[in-house]
Protein backbone atom coordinates (compact mmCIF):
# COMPACT_ATOMS: atom_id res chain seq x y z
CA UNK A 1 0.00 0.00 0.00
CA UNK A 2 1.38 3.39 -1.03
CA UNK A 3 0.01 6.58 0.51
CA UNK A 4 0.56 10.20 -0.49
CA UNK A 5 -0.38 12.99 1.93
CA UNK A 6 -0.71 16.37 0.26
CA UNK A 7 -0.76 19.80 1.92
CA UNK A 8 -1.44 22.94 -0.11
CA UNK A 9 -0.23 25.91 1.92
CA UNK A 10 -0.93 29.62 1.48
CA UNK A 11 2.74 30.54 0.91
CA UNK A 12 6.04 28.72 0.58
CA UNK A 13 7.29 30.27 3.83
CA UNK A 14 4.45 28.49 5.69
CA UNK A 15 5.08 24.84 6.41
CA UNK A 16 2.30 22.43 7.38
CA UNK A 17 2.36 20.23 10.46
CA UNK A 18 -0.76 18.14 9.73
CA UNK A 19 0.63 15.84 6.98
CA UNK A 20 3.67 15.04 9.06
CA UNK A 21 1.46 14.15 12.04
CA UNK A 22 -0.47 11.80 9.74
CA UNK A 23 2.72 10.25 8.42
CA UNK A 24 4.03 9.75 11.97
CA UNK A 25 0.81 7.94 12.85
CA UNK A 26 1.13 5.62 9.84
CA UNK A 27 4.74 4.87 10.82
CA UNK A 28 3.60 4.01 14.35
CA UNK A 29 0.36 2.11 13.69
CA UNK A 30 0.82 0.75 10.14
CA UNK A 31 4.60 0.45 9.53
CA UNK A 32 4.10 -1.69 6.39
CA UNK A 33 2.37 1.18 4.58
CA UNK A 34 4.67 3.30 2.41
CA UNK A 35 3.94 6.97 3.01
CA UNK A 36 5.18 10.22 1.46
CA UNK A 37 4.36 13.88 2.17
CA UNK A 38 4.07 16.50 -0.57
CA UNK A 39 3.81 20.19 0.37
CA UNK A 40 2.72 22.70 -2.28
CA UNK A 41 1.21 26.21 -2.31
CA UNK A 42 -1.97 27.76 -3.69
CA UNK A 43 0.21 30.23 -5.60
CA UNK A 44 1.33 27.50 -7.99
CA UNK A 45 -0.69 26.91 -11.15
CA UNK A 46 -3.23 24.09 -10.84
CA UNK A 47 -1.67 22.16 -13.72
CA UNK A 48 1.76 22.41 -12.03
CA UNK A 49 0.34 21.12 -8.74
CA UNK A 50 -1.45 18.30 -10.55
CA UNK A 51 1.72 17.37 -12.42
CA UNK A 52 3.70 17.15 -9.16
CA UNK A 53 1.02 14.93 -7.64
CA UNK A 54 0.75 12.64 -10.66
CA UNK A 55 4.51 12.09 -10.67
CA UNK A 56 4.00 10.09 -7.47
CA UNK A 57 2.73 6.54 -7.08
CA UNK A 58 -0.10 6.10 -4.58
CA UNK A 59 -3.06 3.86 -3.79
CA UNK A 60 -4.49 6.40 -1.35
CA UNK A 61 -4.08 10.18 -1.45
CA UNK A 62 -5.04 12.36 1.49
CA UNK A 63 -5.54 16.13 1.47
CA UNK A 64 -5.56 18.45 4.49
CA UNK A 65 -8.30 20.99 3.78
CA UNK A 66 -8.85 24.54 4.99
CA UNK A 67 -10.85 27.55 3.74
CA UNK A 68 -7.89 28.72 1.65
CA UNK A 69 -7.37 25.47 -0.30
CA UNK A 70 -10.66 23.53 -0.42
CA UNK A 71 -11.64 24.76 -3.89
CA UNK A 72 -8.36 23.81 -5.53
CA UNK A 73 -8.33 20.49 -3.65
CA UNK A 74 -11.76 19.54 -4.99
CA UNK A 75 -10.70 20.58 -8.50
CA UNK A 76 -7.59 18.39 -8.18
CA UNK A 77 -9.68 15.45 -6.97
CA UNK A 78 -11.69 15.52 -10.20
CA UNK A 79 -8.52 15.47 -12.31
CA UNK A 80 -6.91 12.70 -10.25
CA UNK A 81 -9.98 10.47 -10.64
CA UNK A 82 -9.86 10.88 -14.41
CA UNK A 83 -6.43 9.23 -14.47
CA UNK A 84 -6.29 7.01 -11.39
CA UNK A 85 -8.48 4.64 -9.41
CA UNK A 86 -6.67 5.70 -6.24
CA UNK A 87 -8.85 6.34 -3.21
CA UNK A 88 -9.15 10.01 -2.20
CA UNK A 89 -9.44 11.04 1.45
CA UNK A 90 -10.13 14.55 2.74
CA UNK A 91 -9.63 15.71 6.30
CA UNK A 92 -9.23 18.93 8.24
CA UNK A 93 -11.54 21.67 9.53
CA UNK A 94 -13.04 22.52 6.13
CA UNK A 95 -14.68 19.09 5.74
CA UNK A 96 -15.07 17.81 9.30
CA UNK A 97 -18.50 19.37 9.81
CA UNK A 98 -20.01 19.22 6.33
CA UNK A 99 -18.96 15.71 5.34
CA UNK A 100 -22.43 14.73 4.10
CA UNK A 101 -22.58 17.72 1.75
CA UNK A 102 -19.12 17.02 0.30
CA UNK A 103 -19.72 13.29 -0.20
CA UNK A 104 -23.09 13.97 -1.79
CA UNK A 105 -21.85 16.69 -4.12
CA UNK A 106 -18.43 15.28 -5.04
CA UNK A 107 -18.49 11.56 -5.96
CA UNK A 108 -14.74 11.75 -6.68
CA UNK A 109 -14.13 12.01 -2.91
CA UNK A 110 -14.14 8.53 -1.40
CA UNK A 111 -13.72 9.26 2.31
CA UNK A 112 -13.78 12.13 4.76
CA UNK A 113 -12.19 11.98 8.18
CA UNK A 114 -14.02 14.19 10.64
CA UNK A 115 -12.06 15.40 13.66
CA UNK A 116 -8.53 14.31 14.55
CA UNK A 117 -7.01 12.34 11.72
CA UNK A 118 -3.91 10.50 12.91
CA UNK A 119 -5.37 7.18 14.06
CA UNK A 120 -8.34 7.08 11.62
CA UNK A 121 -6.11 7.76 8.60
CA UNK A 122 -3.61 5.11 9.68
CA UNK A 123 -6.45 2.61 10.17
CA UNK A 124 -7.84 3.40 6.71
CA UNK A 125 -4.43 2.98 5.08
CA UNK A 126 -4.09 -0.31 6.95
CA UNK A 127 -7.39 -1.55 5.46
CA UNK A 128 -9.24 -1.80 8.76
CA UNK A 129 -13.03 -2.32 8.44
CA UNK A 130 -14.60 1.05 7.58
CA UNK A 131 -17.28 0.73 10.26
CA UNK A 132 -14.58 0.43 12.94
CA UNK A 133 -12.67 3.57 11.98
CA UNK A 134 -13.40 6.57 14.17
CA UNK A 135 -14.63 9.73 12.44
CA UNK A 136 -14.62 8.09 8.99
CA UNK A 137 -17.45 9.24 6.71
CA UNK A 138 -18.09 7.27 3.50
CA UNK A 139 -20.66 5.83 1.11
CA UNK A 140 -22.24 2.42 1.56
CA UNK A 141 -24.10 1.88 -1.70
CA UNK A 142 -26.55 4.78 -1.99
CA UNK A 143 -26.28 5.58 1.70
CA UNK A 144 -23.84 8.13 3.14
CA UNK A 145 -22.42 7.13 6.52
CA UNK A 146 -21.61 10.06 8.81
CA UNK A 147 -19.78 9.72 12.13
CA UNK A 148 -19.10 12.13 14.93
CA UNK A 149 -15.74 13.94 14.84
CA UNK A 150 -13.02 11.71 16.21
CA UNK A 151 -11.27 12.82 19.39
CA UNK A 152 -8.33 10.80 20.61
CA UNK A 153 -7.30 10.13 24.20
CA UNK A 154 -3.69 9.59 23.14
CA UNK A 155 -0.89 12.04 22.51
CA UNK A 156 -0.18 12.07 18.78
CA UNK A 157 3.15 10.58 17.65
CA UNK A 158 5.88 13.14 17.03
CA UNK A 159 5.97 14.55 13.49
CA UNK A 160 9.55 15.77 13.92
CA UNK A 161 11.47 13.27 11.82
CA UNK A 162 14.55 13.70 9.67
CA UNK A 163 12.30 13.97 6.59
CA UNK A 164 10.28 16.72 8.26
CA UNK A 165 13.34 18.83 9.03
CA UNK A 166 14.71 18.35 5.52
CA UNK A 167 11.38 19.57 4.14
CA UNK A 168 11.17 22.46 6.62
CA UNK A 169 14.29 24.10 5.21
CA UNK A 170 14.16 27.20 7.42
CA UNK A 171 10.48 28.02 6.84
CA UNK A 172 8.07 29.03 9.61
CA UNK A 173 7.74 26.00 11.88
CA UNK A 174 4.74 24.96 13.96
CA UNK A 175 4.49 23.20 17.28
CA UNK A 176 1.48 21.77 19.10
CA UNK A 177 1.63 21.20 22.85
CA UNK A 178 -2.12 20.85 23.43
CA UNK A 179 -5.38 20.32 21.57
CA UNK A 180 -8.80 21.78 22.13
CA UNK A 181 -9.82 24.97 23.86
CA UNK A 182 -11.50 25.74 27.20
CA UNK A 183 -13.69 28.33 25.47
CA UNK A 184 -16.54 27.84 23.02
CA UNK A 185 -16.34 31.02 20.90
CA UNK A 186 -19.26 30.95 18.47
CA UNK A 187 -17.12 31.81 15.41
CA UNK A 188 -14.43 29.18 16.09
CA UNK A 189 -14.12 25.37 15.90
CA UNK A 190 -11.36 24.83 18.47
CA UNK A 191 -13.67 24.21 21.42
CA UNK A 192 -16.08 22.04 19.43
CA UNK A 193 -14.68 18.70 20.58
CA UNK A 194 -14.43 19.19 24.33
CA UNK A 195 -11.87 20.89 26.53
CA UNK A 196 -8.10 21.12 26.44
CA UNK A 197 -5.91 18.02 26.15
CA UNK A 198 -2.38 18.79 27.31
CA UNK A 199 0.55 16.91 25.82
CA UNK A 200 3.59 15.88 27.84
CA UNK A 201 5.47 19.01 28.90
CA UNK A 202 8.91 17.38 28.74
CA UNK A 203 8.20 16.25 25.18
CA UNK A 204 7.19 19.84 24.40
CA UNK A 205 10.54 21.12 25.69
CA UNK A 206 12.40 18.55 23.61
CA UNK A 207 10.49 19.62 20.49
CA UNK A 208 11.11 23.32 21.19
CA UNK A 209 14.86 22.67 21.10
CA UNK A 210 14.59 20.52 17.97
CA UNK A 211 12.75 23.27 16.09
CA UNK A 212 14.94 26.06 17.45
CA UNK A 213 18.06 24.37 16.09
CA UNK A 214 16.45 23.39 12.77
CA UNK A 215 17.17 26.70 11.03
CA UNK A 216 13.60 28.01 11.46
CA UNK A 217 13.61 31.65 12.57
CA UNK A 218 9.92 31.72 13.57
CA UNK A 219 8.25 28.98 15.61
CA UNK A 220 4.49 29.26 16.07
CA UNK A 221 2.60 27.46 18.80
CA UNK A 222 -0.75 26.35 17.36
CA UNK A 223 -2.30 25.81 20.79
CA UNK A 224 -5.54 27.76 20.58
CA UNK A 225 -5.14 29.16 24.11
CA UNK A 226 -1.55 28.59 25.11
CA UNK A 227 -2.04 29.89 28.67
CA UNK A 228 -5.22 27.89 29.38
CA UNK A 229 -3.11 26.15 32.05
CA UNK A 230 -1.23 29.10 33.55
CA UNK A 231 1.27 27.01 35.54
CA UNK A 232 2.22 24.98 32.49
CA UNK A 233 2.46 28.08 30.30
CA UNK A 234 4.86 29.70 32.80
CA UNK A 235 6.98 26.55 32.80
CA UNK A 236 7.35 26.62 29.00
CA UNK A 237 7.92 30.39 28.90
CA UNK A 238 10.63 29.96 31.54
CA UNK A 239 12.20 27.10 29.56
CA UNK A 240 12.47 29.27 26.45
CA UNK A 241 13.79 32.28 28.38
CA UNK A 242 16.36 30.21 30.33
CA UNK A 243 17.67 28.48 27.18
CA UNK A 244 17.63 31.50 24.90
CA UNK A 245 21.09 32.31 23.60
CA UNK A 246 22.27 28.90 24.80
CA UNK A 247 20.54 25.86 23.29
CA UNK A 248 18.07 28.18 21.57
CA UNK A 249 19.85 30.43 19.05
CA UNK A 250 19.52 34.19 19.20
CA UNK A 251 17.10 35.68 16.65
CA UNK A 252 14.66 32.79 17.06
CA UNK A 253 11.11 34.07 17.59
CA UNK A 254 8.32 32.15 19.34
CA UNK A 255 4.71 33.10 18.58
CA UNK A 256 1.85 32.36 21.01
CA UNK A 257 -1.91 32.84 20.97
CA UNK A 258 -3.00 33.64 24.51
CA UNK A 259 -6.10 34.69 26.42
CA UNK A 260 -5.45 38.17 27.79
CA UNK A 261 -7.75 38.19 30.81
CA UNK A 262 -6.15 35.18 32.52
CA UNK A 263 -2.61 36.55 32.46
CA UNK A 264 -1.27 37.04 35.97
CA UNK A 265 1.44 39.27 37.41
CA UNK A 266 3.90 36.40 37.85
CA UNK A 267 3.66 35.51 34.16
CA UNK A 268 4.09 39.14 33.09
CA UNK A 269 7.09 39.47 35.40
CA UNK A 270 8.59 36.32 33.90
CA UNK A 271 8.02 37.58 30.35
CA UNK A 272 9.87 40.78 31.18
CA UNK A 273 13.05 38.69 31.31
CA UNK A 274 12.74 37.47 27.71
CA UNK A 275 15.31 38.74 25.22
CA UNK A 276 13.94 41.49 22.99
CA UNK A 277 12.17 39.89 20.03
CA UNK A 278 12.24 36.34 21.38
CA UNK A 279 8.46 36.26 21.93
CA UNK A 280 5.37 37.43 20.05
CA UNK A 281 1.88 37.43 21.55
CA UNK A 282 -1.43 37.37 19.71
CA UNK A 283 -4.44 38.33 21.81
CA UNK A 284 -8.02 38.22 20.56
CA UNK A 285 -10.19 41.11 21.73
CA UNK A 286 -12.76 40.65 18.92
CA UNK A 287 -14.99 43.51 20.19
CA UNK A 288 -15.62 45.96 23.02
CA UNK A 289 -19.39 45.62 22.66
CA UNK A 290 -20.58 43.62 25.69
CA UNK A 291 -23.73 42.38 23.98
CA UNK A 292 -21.61 41.19 21.05
CA UNK A 293 -19.16 39.35 23.31
CA UNK A 294 -21.94 37.62 25.24
CA UNK A 295 -23.60 36.55 21.97
CA UNK A 296 -20.41 34.80 20.82
CA UNK A 297 -19.87 33.04 24.18
CA UNK A 298 -17.04 35.26 25.35
CA UNK A 299 -16.85 36.86 28.77
CA UNK A 300 -16.78 40.67 28.52
CA UNK A 301 -13.49 41.06 30.41
CA UNK A 302 -12.21 43.84 28.16
CA UNK A 303 -10.96 46.06 30.97
CA UNK A 304 -8.71 43.35 32.38
CA UNK A 305 -7.49 42.36 28.91
CA UNK A 306 -6.62 45.99 28.17
CA UNK A 307 -4.72 46.36 31.43
CA UNK A 308 -2.67 43.26 30.66
CA UNK A 309 -2.04 44.29 27.05
CA UNK A 310 -0.74 47.66 28.28
CA UNK A 311 1.58 45.90 30.73
CA UNK A 312 2.94 43.60 28.02
CA UNK A 313 3.52 46.48 25.60
CA UNK A 314 5.21 48.51 28.35
CA UNK A 315 7.81 45.74 28.75
CA UNK A 316 9.18 46.74 25.33
CA UNK A 317 10.58 43.29 24.57
CA UNK A 318 7.50 41.52 23.15
CA UNK A 319 5.69 42.15 19.86
CA UNK A 320 1.96 42.42 20.65
CA UNK A 321 -0.69 41.65 18.04
CA UNK A 322 -4.38 42.13 18.91
CA UNK A 323 -7.44 41.14 16.88
CA UNK A 324 -10.88 42.53 16.19
CA UNK A 325 -13.59 40.90 14.05
CA UNK A 326 -15.98 42.94 11.89
CA UNK A 327 -19.43 41.49 11.24
CA UNK A 328 -20.20 39.94 14.64
CA UNK A 329 -23.75 39.98 16.03
CA UNK A 330 -25.00 43.30 17.47
CA UNK A 331 -21.94 45.18 16.18
CA UNK A 332 -23.02 48.02 13.89
CA UNK A 333 -20.76 50.51 12.15
CA UNK A 334 -20.58 52.92 15.09
CA UNK A 335 -20.03 50.10 17.56
CA UNK A 336 -17.15 48.68 15.53
CA UNK A 337 -15.61 52.15 15.19
CA UNK A 338 -15.72 52.41 18.98
CA UNK A 339 -14.09 48.98 19.35
CA UNK A 340 -11.39 49.97 16.88
CA UNK A 341 -10.64 53.29 18.59
CA UNK A 342 -10.46 51.71 22.04
CA UNK A 343 -8.13 48.99 20.76
CA UNK A 344 -5.95 51.61 19.07
CA UNK A 345 -5.54 53.48 22.36
CA UNK A 346 -3.51 50.49 23.60
CA UNK A 347 -0.91 51.20 20.85
CA UNK A 348 -0.31 47.54 19.91
CA UNK A 349 2.41 46.79 17.39
CA UNK A 350 -0.27 45.27 15.17
CA UNK A 351 -4.03 45.71 15.25
CA UNK A 352 -5.65 43.31 12.82
CA UNK A 353 -9.31 43.59 12.08
CA UNK A 354 -10.56 40.65 10.13
CA UNK A 355 -14.03 39.91 8.81
CA UNK A 356 -16.33 37.27 10.21
CA UNK A 357 -16.27 33.95 8.38
CA UNK A 358 -19.12 31.51 8.97
CA UNK A 359 -17.13 28.29 9.17
CA UNK A 360 -18.81 24.91 8.85
CA UNK A 361 -19.36 23.56 12.36
CA UNK A 362 -19.27 26.90 14.15
CA UNK A 363 -22.21 28.00 16.28
CA UNK A 364 -22.59 31.19 14.24
CA UNK A 365 -22.85 29.19 11.01
CA UNK A 366 -25.80 27.34 12.47
CA UNK A 367 -27.50 30.32 14.11
CA UNK A 368 -26.78 33.39 11.96
CA UNK A 369 -28.65 32.49 8.76
CA UNK A 370 -31.55 34.81 9.63
CA UNK A 371 -29.24 37.70 10.51
CA UNK A 372 -26.63 37.86 7.80
CA UNK A 373 -25.60 37.11 4.26
CA UNK A 374 -22.25 35.49 3.57
CA UNK A 375 -20.31 34.23 0.57
CA UNK A 376 -21.52 30.78 -0.48
CA UNK A 377 -17.94 29.79 -1.36
CA UNK A 378 -14.80 29.81 0.81
CA UNK A 379 -13.89 31.71 2.91
CA UNK A 380 -17.65 32.18 3.65
CA UNK A 381 -17.07 35.77 4.65
CA UNK A 382 -20.00 37.84 5.85
CA UNK A 383 -21.02 40.46 3.26
CA UNK A 384 -23.91 42.00 5.21
CA UNK A 385 -25.59 41.55 8.58
CA UNK A 386 -28.69 42.79 10.37
CA UNK A 387 -26.41 45.45 11.86
CA UNK A 388 -23.99 46.19 8.99
CA UNK A 389 -24.93 46.91 5.38
CA UNK A 390 -23.02 45.68 2.34
CA UNK A 391 -21.88 49.21 1.66
CA UNK A 392 -20.54 49.61 5.19
CA UNK A 393 -18.65 46.32 5.04
CA UNK A 394 -17.20 47.21 1.64
CA UNK A 395 -16.02 50.53 3.06
CA UNK A 396 -14.45 48.70 6.00
CA UNK A 397 -12.47 46.50 3.61
CA UNK A 398 -10.92 49.63 2.10
CA UNK A 399 -10.12 50.90 5.59
CA UNK A 400 -8.56 47.57 6.55
CA UNK A 401 -6.34 47.51 3.46
CA UNK A 402 -5.07 51.03 4.12
CA UNK A 403 -4.62 50.43 7.84
CA UNK A 404 -2.55 47.34 7.13
CA UNK A 405 -0.24 49.29 4.85
CA UNK A 406 -0.03 52.29 7.14
CA UNK A 407 -0.20 51.20 10.78
CA UNK A 408 0.49 47.46 10.74
CA UNK A 409 3.45 47.79 8.38
CA UNK A 410 5.40 49.50 11.17
CA UNK A 411 6.59 52.15 8.70
CA UNK A 412 4.55 55.05 10.13
CA UNK A 413 4.78 54.54 13.89
CA UNK A 414 5.23 58.17 15.00
CA UNK A 415 2.94 59.51 12.30
CA UNK A 416 0.19 57.12 13.40
CA UNK A 417 0.66 57.98 17.07
CA UNK A 418 0.46 61.71 16.27
CA UNK A 419 -2.65 61.16 14.14
CA UNK A 420 -4.37 58.98 16.74
CA UNK A 421 -3.84 61.52 19.53
CA UNK A 422 -4.91 64.53 17.48
CA UNK A 423 -8.18 63.28 16.05
CA UNK A 424 -11.39 62.61 17.94
CA UNK A 425 -12.32 59.58 15.85
CA UNK A 426 -9.28 57.79 14.36
CA UNK A 427 -11.46 55.15 12.67
CA UNK A 428 -13.26 57.89 10.73
CA UNK A 429 -9.93 59.41 9.61
CA UNK A 430 -8.50 56.03 8.61
CA UNK A 431 -11.66 55.35 6.62
CA UNK A 432 -11.40 58.71 4.83
CA UNK A 433 -7.67 58.18 4.25
CA UNK A 434 -8.31 54.72 2.85
CA UNK A 435 -10.85 56.07 0.37
CA UNK A 436 -8.54 58.96 -0.57
CA UNK A 437 -5.60 56.64 -1.24
CA UNK A 438 -7.76 54.17 -3.16
CA UNK A 439 -9.14 56.91 -5.41
CA UNK A 440 -5.86 58.75 -6.02
CA UNK A 441 -3.06 56.17 -5.95
CA UNK A 442 -1.54 55.69 -9.39
CA UNK A 443 0.98 53.07 -8.26
CA UNK A 444 1.04 50.90 -5.15
CA UNK A 445 4.34 52.00 -3.63
CA UNK A 446 5.61 53.33 -0.31
CA UNK A 447 6.45 56.75 -1.78
CA UNK A 448 3.02 57.09 -3.36
CA UNK A 449 1.28 56.05 -0.13
CA UNK A 450 3.39 58.45 1.94
CA UNK A 451 2.69 61.43 -0.32
CA UNK A 452 -1.06 60.84 -0.32
CA UNK A 453 -1.12 60.47 3.48
CA UNK A 454 0.83 63.73 3.81
CA UNK A 455 -1.43 65.60 1.39
CA UNK A 456 -4.60 64.43 3.10
CA UNK A 457 -3.50 64.99 6.69
CA UNK A 458 -2.20 68.49 5.96
CA UNK A 459 -5.81 69.45 5.27
CA UNK A 460 -6.90 68.67 8.84
CA UNK A 461 -7.10 71.61 11.26
CA UNK A 462 -5.81 69.46 14.13
CA UNK A 463 -2.58 68.55 12.28
CA UNK A 464 0.52 70.75 12.26
CA UNK A 465 2.16 70.38 8.82
CA UNK A 466 5.71 70.83 10.13
CA UNK A 467 5.25 68.24 12.89
CA UNK A 468 3.63 65.86 10.42
CA UNK A 469 6.56 66.22 8.01
CA UNK A 470 9.05 65.59 10.80
CA UNK A 471 7.26 62.48 12.09
CA UNK A 472 6.96 61.06 8.58
CA UNK A 473 10.64 61.74 7.83
CA UNK A 474 11.77 60.16 11.11
CA UNK A 475 9.55 57.12 10.51
CA UNK A 476 10.99 56.68 7.05
CA UNK A 477 14.60 56.81 8.21
CA UNK A 478 13.96 54.55 11.20
CA UNK A 479 12.20 51.80 9.24
CA UNK A 480 13.89 51.85 5.83
CA UNK A 481 17.60 51.05 5.66
CA UNK A 482 17.86 52.66 2.23
CA UNK A 483 18.24 55.90 4.19
CA UNK A 484 16.56 58.06 1.56
CA UNK A 485 13.53 60.33 1.79
CA UNK A 486 10.98 61.05 -0.94
CA UNK A 487 11.34 64.54 -2.36
CA UNK A 488 8.39 66.04 -0.47
CA UNK A 489 10.03 65.13 2.87
CA UNK A 490 13.56 66.30 2.05
CA UNK A 491 15.16 69.43 3.48
CA UNK A 492 18.06 70.61 1.33
CA UNK A 493 20.66 72.39 3.45
CA UNK A 494 24.43 72.71 3.68
CA UNK A 495 24.06 72.13 7.42
CA UNK A 496 23.62 68.40 6.81
CA UNK A 497 27.19 67.90 5.52
CA UNK A 498 28.54 70.02 8.38
CA UNK A 499 26.68 67.97 10.98
CA UNK A 500 27.84 64.67 9.48
CA UNK A 501 31.43 65.91 9.48
CA UNK A 502 31.16 66.94 13.13
CA UNK A 503 29.71 63.56 14.08
CA UNK A 504 32.64 61.74 12.46
CA UNK A 505 35.14 63.87 14.39
CA UNK A 506 33.77 62.71 17.74
CA UNK A 507 34.81 59.16 18.69
CA UNK A 508 31.47 58.70 20.53
CA UNK A 509 29.40 59.45 17.45
CA UNK A 510 31.78 58.36 14.69
CA UNK A 511 30.15 56.08 12.14
CA UNK A 512 31.23 52.46 12.32
CA UNK A 513 33.14 51.12 9.36
CA UNK A 514 30.80 49.79 6.67
CA UNK A 515 27.65 51.04 8.40
CA UNK A 516 25.37 53.36 6.44
CA UNK A 517 24.18 56.57 8.11
CA UNK A 518 21.23 58.80 7.19
CA UNK A 519 20.23 62.21 8.54
CA UNK A 520 17.46 64.77 8.27
CA UNK A 521 16.85 68.22 9.71
CA UNK A 522 13.61 68.90 11.56
CA UNK A 523 11.19 71.69 10.69
CA UNK A 524 9.41 71.85 14.03
CA UNK A 525 12.55 72.41 16.12
CA UNK A 526 16.18 73.40 15.70
CA UNK A 527 17.46 69.83 15.64
CA UNK A 528 18.53 66.98 13.39
CA UNK A 529 17.86 63.25 13.56
CA UNK A 530 20.32 60.65 12.35
CA UNK A 531 20.29 56.86 12.21
CA UNK A 532 22.98 54.21 11.74
CA UNK A 533 21.78 51.08 9.95
CA UNK A 534 23.50 48.44 12.02
CA UNK A 535 21.19 47.11 14.74
CA UNK A 536 17.45 46.70 14.19
CA UNK A 537 14.99 46.40 17.09
CA UNK A 538 13.34 42.99 16.55
CA UNK A 539 10.09 44.10 18.19
CA UNK A 540 9.52 47.39 16.35
CA UNK A 541 11.56 46.63 13.23
CA UNK A 542 13.25 50.03 13.59
CA UNK A 543 16.85 51.21 13.74
CA UNK A 544 18.04 53.37 16.63
CA UNK A 545 17.60 57.13 16.22
CA UNK A 546 19.79 59.87 17.68
CA UNK A 547 19.02 63.58 18.01
CA UNK A 548 21.37 66.55 17.73
CA UNK A 549 20.41 70.04 18.83
CA UNK A 550 21.75 72.54 16.31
Amino acid sequence: MKTLICAINTKYVHSSLAPWCLKAAITKYEPDVECEVLELTINEQKNVILSKIMEKEFDIIGFSTYVWNIEIVLALCKEIKKARTSRIVLGGPEVSYNAHEILEKYPVVDYIISGEGERPFADLCGDKPLENIGGLCYRNGDKIIIKEPYVSNENPPSPYTEDYFTSLNGRIAYIETSRGCPYRCAFCLSGRCGGVRLFDVEEAKKNILLLATSGAKTIKFIDRTFNADRKRAKELFAFIIDNYGKEIPHNTCFHFEIEGDILDEKTISLLSKAECGAIQMEIGLQSFNEQTLISINRKPQTQRICENVKKLIALGNIHIHIDLIAGLPYENYESFANSFNRALELEPHMLQFGFLKLLHGSDLKENMSDYCECLSTPPYEVISTKWLSKKELEKMHTTEDFFDRFYNSGRFTRTARYLNKNTENPFKIYTELGEFVKNNEKERSLDSLSLLVYEYLCRLDSIDADLLRDYMAIDRLASNRMGTLPEFLKIHSSKIKQILAELDKDENTRRKFGVKRAITLLKSENSAIYVDYDIKNPVTGEYKLSKIVI
